[in-house]
């Protein structure tokens, strides 16, 4: 269910404290996360080779958020070097906090550019939510409060005149959690990201599978197919997605 196809950009700003520069040691460069391969900071350590000087004029440390939000706090307490502020927050920084010396210096990814991949906020398929008039009255997920995803989702429930706390009620969590709150009706509504978005928690389709090794037996590759659920033990993967929630 896609409720927005707002564009909007994942912005990087750099804060560098002259100190910091004007040091013999390797500068020390903070960079903020939130989803995991989407944002670069995440991966950017993977390929080492990449960073020619690394470890000699500078040292990267990729820090984990929930949200953008808070990156506008570490930001101003000299807890954060480079951010991948949304466009909610860089005006949120800027504006709000006084942070005039934040420049941009390049752009992390983008929402609603035709041919790939843009935001989706989830419903259940067998739930009560068929159109965005229907949330009224029901909770919806963020992962947090300024968010690009969160300022989007309030953008397209006021177009058609739903007020948070009036209409609806927000609630935070981390995104790998969203989908088994959904699942278990503890939320009407969440935002989806890569790559929480194509992953249900590595619970894998079993049906789909039969079909498969069922193909593999009509083609002659096997005289018989076996039962795919007799061979598997989902135990493990469903063990580890109850820590999530």
């Amino acid at each position: 269910m896609h409720l927005s196809r707002l564009m909007f950009a994942s912005i990087a700003a750099a804060l560098f404290g002259a100190s910091a520069a004007q040091s013999a040691e390797p500068v020390k460069i903070r960079m903020s996360w939130v989803a995991p391969v989407t944002n670069w900071a995440s991966i950017i350590l993977e390929k080492k080779d990449l960073a020619r000087h690394l470890g000699k004029s500078y040292t990267v440390e990729p820090v984990r958020f929930a949200g953008t939000p808070p990156m506008v706090t570490a930001i101003a307490n000299g807890e954060l070097e480079v951010s991948n502020l949304a466009y909610s927050t860089l005006a949120i920084a800027i504006e709000n906090a006084g942070m005039d010396d934040l420049r941009i210096i390049a752009d992390e990814f983008r929402d609603g550019v035709e041919g790939y991949y843009s935001q989706e906020y989830m419903v259940l398929a067998d739930g009560p939510i068929k159109k965005v008039d229907d949330l009224k009255g029901k909770v919806v997920m963020t992962n947090a409060a300024g968010s690009a995803v969160d300022v989007a989702m309030r953008a397209m429930l006021r177009k058609f005149g739903l007020e948070d706390k009036r209409d609806y009620t927000v609630i935070e969590s981390p995104f790998p959690t969203m989908r088994a709150m959904l699942s278990e009706k503890k939320v009407d509504m969440i935002p989806a990201v890569i790559p929480f978005s194509y992953d249900p928690n590595m619970l894998p389709d079993l049906v789909a599978l039969q079909k498969n090794v069922d193909m593999t037996r009509d083609l002659g590759f096997v005289k018989s197919a076996p039962d795919v659920k007799k061979h598997a033990d989902l135990s493990i993967v469903e063990e580890a997605a109850k820590r999530l929630k």
